[in-house]
């Protein structure tokens, strides 16, 4: 019975490992589509490895405070009988979930900070998460593609037309994503009253 519950345990913290590390490769491969938009020159996987550190802690510390919500309800819940009045009015049959609750995230967190000082993991999130940007990028141009060419999939020279696609990503897709962030970044100045004609740092846009 002891194994059977640290086994459920188990499942449940690696469970909740896996959708952390989902979130971590998601806001890294938004990071490195970010990258790519403002112009930078080639990838380098150590440039984002700090971003993947920041964001496993940033999940640790979320669930470090999931444990300290789970504990301040345990100790509100403990000795109440009455009917509950709603999801959250925890009582004393509850008791024990709330503790279940409060030492899984804390295992969680424990692994997060512990992935978060380990150089192979970082570099492993940041690769899977460059291969992610990648796959939606290259999305995109397929779909581009297939919009403006019926079947380029049976075209004879499709390995020869890599090319192109690199160009279509260079000359199509990605100045239409910069002119979405342009707009973005407009309308947040708009919003928090600075010069709309600045970029996104603060420097004026050149004329026209």
């Amino acid at each position: 019975m002891a194994l059977r519950k640290k086994a459920k345990q188990d499942d449940i913290v690696a469970e909740g490992l896996y959708i952390a590390s989902a979130a971590t490769r998601l806001a890294l491969k938004n990071r490195i589509l970010v990258d790519i938009l403002t112009g930078a020159e080639g990838f380098e996987a150590s440039r984002f490895v700090p971003d993947a550190r920041e964001t496993l802690l940033s999940l640790a510390a979320e669930a470090e405070a999931d444990a300290d919500r789970a504990e301040k309800e345990r100790k509100t819940a403990k000795g109440r009988h009455t009917d509950s009045d709603g999801t959250h009015d925890y009582r004393s049959r509850d008791v024990r979930n709330l503790r279940k609750r409060r030492n899984q995230s804390l295992h969680i967190a424990q692994a997060l900070r512990e992935r978060a000082e380990d150089p192979e993991e970082l570099v492993k999130l940041v690769d899977d998460a460059r291969d992610a940007a990648w796959s939606e990028v290259a999305k995109n141009i397929d779909r581009s593609l297939r919009i403006e060419a019926a079947r380029p999939d049976l075209e004879p020279d499709y390995d020869r037309m890599r090319l192109a696609r690199m160009q279509a990503l260079r000359m199509v897709d990605l100045p239409k994503l910069r002119a979405h962030r342009r707009a973005a970044s407009h309308a947040a100045a708009e919003r928090a009253g600075a010069d709309p004609d600045s970029d996104p740092d603060g420097r004026a846009a050149a004329g026209g």
